[in-house]
Formats: structure tokens, C-alpha cells, sequence
């Protein structure tokens, strides 16, 4: 377990250290970066929504169906 701990702390300090140096090392301008950081933020945001949508659409189909097959069975 601590093993597990020890990596995933890691993994993480790395993933900080890799984006920090990115920003840092990019080759255009803060406010080009800054812009493209939003539209990207922009993007997963969009993209996270609509996989939320169709996943709750999934969950709300498999509940009315549960729902169905325990009147049916009472």
C-alpha cells in the first residue's frame, strides 16, 4: 500500500513538473498559450458535458428498465 502511495505521489510531482515546464518552455507568447489553454479548457469542458449527458441518458434507460422488471416480478 505504501508502495502504491509513494507512486502515485510521483506520478503526480511528475505530471506538475512536466506541465510547469510546458507552460514555461512553450513557444508562443503568455497570451497566445493563455488563449490556447482557455480554448482547450473550453473544449474538455464540452467534451465532459456531453459524455455526462449520454452516460446520465444510459443510467436513466437501465433504471426504467429495473424499474419495469421488479413490477413485473412483484
Amino acid at each position: 500500500m505504501r508502495r502504491t502511495i509513494l507512486f502515485l505521489g510521483g506520478v503526480i510531482c511528475g505530471a506538475l513538473v512536466g506541465a510547469a515546464a510546458g507552460v514555461l518552455l512553450a513557444p508562443q507568447s503568455g497570451a497566445e498559450t493563455q488563449k490556447y489553454l482557455q480554448k482547450r479548457l473550453e473544449d474538455i469542458k464540452a467534451e465532459a458535458l456531453e459524455a455526462y449527458d449520454a452516460r446520465r441518458a444510459e443510467l436513466i434507460q437501465e433504471f426504467e428498465q429495473a424499474k419495469k422488471g421488479i413490477r413485473s416480478a412483484g
